[in-house]
């Protein structure tokens, strides 16, 4: 500012309490839902395609898929593996409950309710599995291998639901990934060579299970190689797993209901 004569008065700085300061911006993203539900799921697709490509190093010998299984239970079996995959997979599911609640308009493309249906159907598939490995590992002294786990899947004559098992969380990952990043071009001109991974996985990975089971099935010391969890604990394993499973039902029940209630009572728009 001028003083007299049209001298510029200096003022020192830190004295002219009346300017304004500038505000200082946060540049830290903040946890939008949207972030948590993209962070949680790279995580779960992450220990999916672990899972898959363990599955595919069946297809080159049995040793090496059980190496590559014993590095993922280091991973995920330790405490920081644990919390975040745990706290992923709560994360997106509460994500995903609080979507079905406050949903409005449910008239949505075919892709929307491909990836709705394979999310929301993969936790009622996937309960079984981590009762019988996870839960059976931590409670009851099971060591898991893939021996031991194909082993059982056989004797159960459930290789097909095996082969299904982990096909709704890897189908259900991708297509959220290509909804959220679709508009980016470069992703765009990847189109093909995506598809080819989200068909190609799968299919290797199925066909990496379907030859561990013939190579344990024709293995003369298969009967007693890696034992399963002991019969007696059979009942108490099953309950987890109705327990889990009843429980996972009521969540959704829960939100589909409220969220039914909720627009009953909101002002048609």
């Amino acid at each position: 500012m001028s003083g007299r004569g049209g001298q510029v008065a200096h003022v020192p700085i830190g004295q002219d309490e009346a300017a304004p300061m500038p505000a200082t911006q946060d540049i830290r993203p903040r946890p939008t839902p949207r972030r948590l539900r993209m962070a949680s799921g790279v995580v779960m697709l992450t220990y999916i395609s672990w899972h898959m490509g363990n599955h595919v190093l069946g297809l080159f010998s049995l040793p090496l898929a059980e190496a590559g299984l014993r590095w993922s239970i280091l991973l995920w079996q330790s405490r920081v593996g644990t919390a975040l995959l745990y706290g992923a997979f709560a994360i997106h599911l509460a994500l995903a409950l609080r979507t079905v609640h406050l949903r409005r308009n449910w008239r949505l493309p075919m892709m929307e309710w491909l990836r709705l249906w394979a999310g929301f159907s993969l936790p009622l598939l996937l309960i079984g599995h981590v009762v019988g490995t996870r839960v059976a590992t931590s409670f009851y002294g099971f060591q898991p291998s893939y021996r031991s786990v194909v082993e059982g899947i056989v004797q159960a004559a459930a290789q097909d639901w095996q082969l299904a098992l982990l096909a709704p969380g890897w189908l259900h990952g991708c297509l959220g990934l290509w909804i959220s990043l679709r508009r980016r071009p470069e992703v765009r001109k990847m189109r093909g060579v995506l598809t080819a991974v989200m068909i190609g996985i799968p299919v290797l990975s199925a066909a990496g299970f379907v030859r561990m089971v013939l190579l344990i099935d024709t293995d003369p010391l298969r009967t007693i190689a890696h034992p399963a969890p002991p019969p007696a604990y059979a009942g108490a394993l099953d309950a987890w797993q109705d327990r889990l499973q009843y429980g996972y039902l009521a969540l959704v029940a829960a939100a589909v209901l409220t969220g039914l209630g909720r627009r009953a009572l909101l002002p048609a728009r």
